[in-house]
């Protein structure tokens, strides 16, 4: 009877250290994400506006469109105003570019079987657990990171107030960028790796 809790409750320590392990990991996934997708754009992004915008911000824009994620952007010119969506990446002519399409899902597979070897995971009930958490770090990186990555500005032109902002689009950026790329790559990442071991 001792021997069947004390193995429960290694079980459970065990399934909670894998979780807090497999969210950590994701915060870093969403950084390791950030930065290449840096090296590969910020010198586009500084073509493109010059100082007008952070680096940072016009990278994160860029970061959000390789989720599949549209920038919105809005204004008024006085009593009149309209918003609009942008995706940087498909308006963008360059190879660099493009290739940030890659960063996320590699990224994310990567850290699945990152999770799944270290955790010596070797079957697939298994596997969804440790690579499914990784949304949890994930997503409040992304979550947040959409809010901090507007910018916005105002002025006026001969008495007529002028603003306006350009920002990630907030719910697709937590449901797609943040929930379903960690859920599906970073499992799928997983799932492989402990089918290889399996074997």
């Amino acid at each position: 009877m001792a021997s069947r809790s004390a193995t429960a409750t290694v079980g459970s320590v065990s399934r909670r250290s894998s979780i807090a392990a497999s969210a950590g990991l994701g915060v870093l996934a969403a950084a390791i994400g950030y930065l290449a997708s840096y090296v590969l754009i910020a010198g586009e992004v500084r073509d493109a506006f010059g100082d007008n915008v952070a680096e940072w911000k016009g990278v994160a824009w860029y970061f959000y469109n390789a989720h599949v994620v549209d920038v919105e952007t809005s204004g008024t010119f006085g009593s009149f105003g309209g918003s609009d969506t942008v995706n940087f990446i498909a308006e963008s002519s360059s190879t660099s570019a493009t290739a940030l399409y890659v960063i996320p899902p590699l990224v994310l597979f990567g850290t699945g079987v990152f999770l799944a070897t270290q955790f010596d995971v070797s079957d697939v009930g298994e596997a969804v657990a440790v690579g499914a958490p990784v949304t949890i770090g994930y997503a409040v990186v992304v979550g947040l990171g959409a809010l901090v990555a507007e910018s916005s500005g105002e002025g006026s032109v001969f008495g007529i107030e002028i603003s306006g902002s350009v920002a990630p689009a907030l719910g697709p950026a937590v449901v797609l960028a943040g929930v379903l790329y960690p859920l599906v790559f970073a499992t799928a990442g997983a799932v492989l790796a402990a089918v290889l071991d399996g074997r």
